[in-house]
């Protein structure tokens, strides 16, 4: 079944297929709905740019079926708002999530200072296609055909975005990630990533949707 994916601001998305809806990381940055009418929600790690509560809760209301897959960090926080309908996962773990297949891959989230304590963080590879790291350049280590880029962050430069796609070796690159980036400096990482990263990359508005196949 073909998957659609739908960029929303930052770093979540919405993958839909077969009439059913899981969206990734709908946190502060993200539109007030961005995970409103999702079946499954995965969350990536606790920073409030990846996590909001308000928005998880906006979305569980609006479907009473809806659940949500995360790591302890942010489980630990909203299990008691949302009673059984929280799962808690770790690097390795594989799961159903509402016919979505889900593999879970990571650990720490990139280094921002070494006087910054890490934290946890998690990526998702969802249905053996379309790969979401979080705050992380991780390798799943299998073959990756849409990667989701997180191509500007306080934790990383372009140059190790640039090695970060030549090492998954995705078949396409869409950016995520990216509410911090100024308009005008799209076009230098749009060269540079496109010229140097040795795949097929792109970027989506926020609410344009792509075909994935």
């Amino acid at each position: 079944m073909e998957l659609e994916l739908t960029k929303k601001t930052h770093s979540c998305v919405r993958l839909a297929k077969d009439g059913r809806t899981l969206v990734i990381d709908p946190g502060g940055f993200s539109e007030q709905d961005a995970a409103v009418g999702a079946d499954a929600i995965l969350i990536t790690h606790e920073h409030p740019d990846h996590f909001a509560e308000d928005r998880l809760r906006a979305a569980m209301e609006a479907n009473p079926a809806a659940e949500i897959w995360t790591l302890a960090s942010v489980a630990e926080q909203i299990s008691a708002a949302f009673p059984g309908r929280v799962h808690t996962v770790g690097e390795g773990d594989a799961f159903t999530a509402a016919g979505f297949e889900v593999e879970v891959h990571g650990q720490l989230h990139a280094v921002i200072h070494p006087d910054i304590p890490r934290i946890t963080n998690v990526g998702y590879f969802v249905d053996g296609s379309v790969f979401h790291p979080g705050d992380a350049l991780t390798v799943p280590g299998r073959p990756v055909d849409t990667l989701l880029l997180p191509v500007h962050a306080p934790w990383n430069k372009v140059a190790e975005v640039i090695d970060y796609v030549r090492e998954v070796k995705p078949r396409h690159a869409i950016d995520i990630h990216d509410s911090l980036l100024q308009e005008h400096a799209r076009p230098i990482y749009d060269r540079m990533i496109g010229q140097l990263g040795g795949t097929d990359h792109g970027r989506l508005a926020p609410g344009q949707a792509a075909a994935l196949g």
